[in-house]
């Protein structure tokens, strides 16, 4: 077992009683503040001095060094740049997944590494188990908290030299350790928004760094009812914000994304949560990645998400290729959503995952719409 250790501090009350509990478990405890966005670091958007304050005093109670590192530079040459490059093709990244990938297993291992460090550990809601020599990635046992979907890149070397210190704690526990020993951001919300970004108005933020091109709005039959203000501010089923008054079909219900058509620049949308043009069996997807190197036998009962917090949908994989696979699921999924990541499961382990590259519709005439040629 590694015995020497750096934590990667955010701020939160996560990794701080992951920082405690190495420490209790004898483990030589440094720990590690990372600054990953500068570009307009503001208190309206991001918390990094507040998050830092925490850290600090966390680290004081703990009677533990804690290093600071700026990966500003590396944040936005491996995850910024791929992150704007997927919304100008009309897909919908997930920045969490390329952020753990890219940046916290791999440019702060690297970094721990060189310090002398053994391991690396985080404050994320999974378990790692070894099993026959193979170190395998398993859900967190606090359902409601799982973080796993967005560990699936993971490999061996990184889950050789990872902890995750509170994977086997519910987030009730963990706040509860860190009040008795009077961490200041026992309380602390858990924080949401883009990674290492923070909060703010999404769209404001990506006009920032995009131009915005407005087109037609236009119904699955083909109506157009009303004006975009640019195919990468909307994602596949999205409610609100799409600006379509009274007037329109049912007053009733209301209206989704259900595509992007880039060649005609028009956004598809269609009326009623159950409308058949949400719904989709299957997808392809890409970039498949195994935590074990290898995988998955074709027996094997597996289940999947094609989101966070979504409840395992059982499914099916059919590989075309080592890198790209059709997935088709047992029952019909809302708004599968290229960009985003499909994760495979066998029970509670995470076996691994994609990117979804396409949508396989199995409307039709949806197909007809969406091509033009009604």
């Amino acid at each position: 077992m590694s015995r020497s250790v750096v934590v990667g501090m955010s701020g939160g009350v996560d990794s701080a009683v992951a920082a405690l509990l190495l420490k209790e478990q004898g483990y030589e405890v440094e720990c590690l503040f990372m600054k990953n966005w500068e570009a307009d670091d503001t208190d309206d958007y991001c918390t990094a001095e507040e998050d830092y304050r925490d850290a600090i005093q966390v680290c004081d109670i703990l009677d533990l060094p804690l290093h600071t590192v700026n990966f500003s530079r590396e944040y936005w040459e491996r995850v910024f740049t791929h992150f704007l490059q997927e919304y100008r093709e009309g897909r919908t990244p997930n920045p969490d997944i390329l952020c753990n990938k890219e940046i916290k297993f791999k440019v702060f291992l690297e970094y721990a590494l060189k310090l002398g460090m053994e391991s690396i550990a985080t404050g994320h809601y999974a378990r790692i188990l070894r099993k026959h020599g193979t170190f395998r990635l398993y859900k967190g046992l606090d359902a409601a908290k799982d973080q796993s979907y967005f560990l699936y890149t993971l490999g061996q070397k990184e889950l050789r030299k990872s902890l995750f210190p509170i994977g086997e704690m519910t987030k009730k526990e963990v706040r509860e350790r860190a009040r008795k020993m009077g961490f200041p951001n026992a309380e602390k919300k858990d924080s949401t928004g883009i990674c290492f970004i923070g909060e703010r108005n999404f769209r404001a933020f990506l006009k920032q760094y995009l131009p915005a091109k407005p087109g037609e709005i236009v119904t699955v039959d083909g109506r157009v009812v009303g004006r975009h203000e640019g195919l990468m501010y909307y994602t596949l089923g999205q409610r609100k914000g799409l600006g379509i008054g009274g007037g329109y079909g049912n007053k009733e219900a209301a209206w989704y994304v259900v595509d992007k058509d880039l060649r005609q620049n028009r956004l598809i949308i269609a009326q009623g949560h159950d409308h058949p043009a949400l719904f989709s069996t299957r997808l392809t997807a890409t970039q498949l990645h195994w935590t074990t190197g290898e995988r998955p036998d074709d027996s094997l009962s597996l289940q999947a998400k094609i989101r966070y917090r979504q409840a395992d949908q059982e499914c099916r994989i059919e590989f075309t290729s080592d890198q790209t696979a059709m997935v088709t699921f047992a029952e019909p999924q809302f708004a599968i959503t290229p960009g985003q990541s499909v994760v495979f499961y066998h029970g509670d382990e995470c076996l691994g995952g994609g990117i979804i590259d396409r949508v396989i519709r199995d409307n039709s005439s949806y197909e007809s719409a969406i091509t033009g040629e009604i």
